[in-house]
């Protein structure tokens, strides 16, 4: 087929940069293609049963493939400038969801990554001082210091779980410099429980996941329960314990407290609920990740060891680190990215790439399946963090592991700053050897590769 013929995947890209405006289009426009599904439960068997290749298979009907599936409809979109139209240029034609909001109503519904409008809008306001690039640099001790301490408990252990450990480490740094209190205790023991909990819960391959809120509880949904009310507790107790000692802190819970009577306790509690879980989760998914790639990597792996012999341990800065190590953590989100899926729905009807899109339909953007895309990606699914290095010609929606728009993650220069001191300290100090050969993530909320074990070894040894 030559490049100007019309198919189903090339279609969208030309009609996406149509002069008539949505409203004149959509009245012409036809629905997207997409499977056959069964009477009544349309594709739900395939979406909840065919994990990440199911959303490969979608991409069979072209950039814009609709299915049904627990009832709803929806409407995957795997074309980059259409990815960026909803997330940026046309951004204020869509909102998160119903779809997303039940998650929201299950885990933090007053939340940023939840809210919409000028609630999110306030919300991102107070809460965006404590993102800048000078305050971020802020933290870089204690995030050096936090992975000098996992490396010498993870190098006495010979095999970790490191999915486990890297939680356990990214939550003790989000802990000490987002929020100034120790959950290297009991206590965070609990938010790691409700993270593991919620992994369970969302699962999309455990029949939890549709079932009804009438029937009766299951032992998943039981265990979701008990630990998100611990973590309810554990929150009680740290907002009342703030409250006692108010002036000595200045951080994310000092900020939250400290605005106007508008913010309530229950907004407090979701945000803190949204970030012990997605600020320290997404980051741990990503950390683990990039240490079971390198490790299946020798040649990358030893270029970087070689590269970060000429960075001090005690470093002051994460901008004098190696420029690999930058690519190393890029090419890791691009094959593994935490946040596979991003929603959106039509505020009303829109046309996208020549389709006609119903109020009310859940839009799915797949990071998972666009960052694997051979239109966009020279050997898609190896992972060669040197395509990073130079300038490309790739569409830059063909990689987007933060989201993007206005509501692109508030938390990325953090994350990615923090990877890059803890993938240095973690790396000068100790060799990674695979014990777990072959990775099946699961789409739960996040990206979940399941247990994770690595042969640790103290470089020094």
């Amino acid at each position: 087929m030559s490049d100007t013929e019309t198919s189903p995947r090339n279609r969208s890209t030309e009609e996406a940069v149509s002069t008539e405006t949505p409203d004149e289009r959509s009245r012409d426009g036809e629905r997207p293609p997409g499977p056959d599904g069964l009477p009544l439960i349309g594709n739900t068997i395939g979406f909840l049963r065919g994990g990440l290749g199911f959303a490969e298979r979608l991409q069979q009907h072209g950039d814009v493939a609709r299915y049904t599936a627990l009832g709803e409809e929806f409407v995957a979109v795997s074309d980059p400038q259409l990815i960026e139209s909803v997330l940026v240029s046309r951004n204020d034609e869509f909102w998160k969801g119903r779809f997303e909001n039940e998650l929201g109503e299950l885990l933090a519904p007053s939340g940023l990554v939840f809210t919409d409008g000028e609630q999110w809008r306030d919300q991102r306001s107070l809460l965006q001082p404590l993102f800048t690039p000078e305050r971020l640099r802020s933290h870089t001790e204690s995030i050096r210091t936090a992975s000098a301490t996992a490396a010498s408990e993870w190098h006495t252990e010979d095999t970790i779980d490191l999915r486990a450990a890297c939680s356990k480490l990214t939550l003790s740094i989000l802990a000490d410099t987002l929020f100034t209190i120790d959950l290297t205790t009991a206590r965070g023991a609990i938010v790691r429980d409700a993270v593991s909990a919620i992994r369970d819960r969302t699962d999309i391959t455990n029949i939890t996941y549709v079932w009804p809120e009438w029937a009766p509880r299951t032992p998943t949904q039981h265990r979701f329960d008990r630990a998100m009310a611990d973590l309810d507790g554990l929150i009680e107790e740290l907002i009342d314990e703030r409250r006692r000692t108010p002036t000595d802190h200045d951080d994310l819970l000092a900020a939250l407290l400290s605005a106007d009577d508008s913010v309530m306790d229950e907004t407090v509690r979701d945000q803190l609920v949204t970030f012990l879980f997605a600020g320290h989760e997404t980051t741990a998914l990503a950390l683990t990740y990039t240490l079971w790639l390198l490790s299946g990597h020798p040649g990358v792996s030893d270029r970087l060891e070689t590269e970060l012999e000429s960075v001090e341990s005690d470093q002051p800065d994460a901008r004098s680190i190696p420029a690999l190590t930058d690519r190393v953590i890029r090419e890791a989100l691009r094959l593994y990215p935490p946040v596979y899926l991003i929603y959106r729905e039509p505020r009303r009807e829109v046309n996208l790439g020549g389709y006609r899109i119903p109020r009310g339909t859940t839009l799915q953007f797949p990071a998972y399946t666009v960052h694997r895309d051979p239109r966009w990606w020279d050997d898609p699914d190896a992972f060669v963090p040197d395509r990073w290095a130079g300038t490309t010609s790739r569409p830059e929606y063909a990689y987007f592991p933060f989201g993007g728009g206005p509501r692109h993650c508030i938390g990325m220069r953090f994350a990615m700053m923090e990877l890059k001191l803890a993938l240095t300290t973690l790396t000068q100090r100790l060799a990674f050897e695979r014990v777990s050969d072959a990775l099946t993530p699961t789409p739960n909320a996040l990206l979940d590769p399941g247990r994770v074990t690595m042969r640790v070894r103290d470089r020094s040894e």
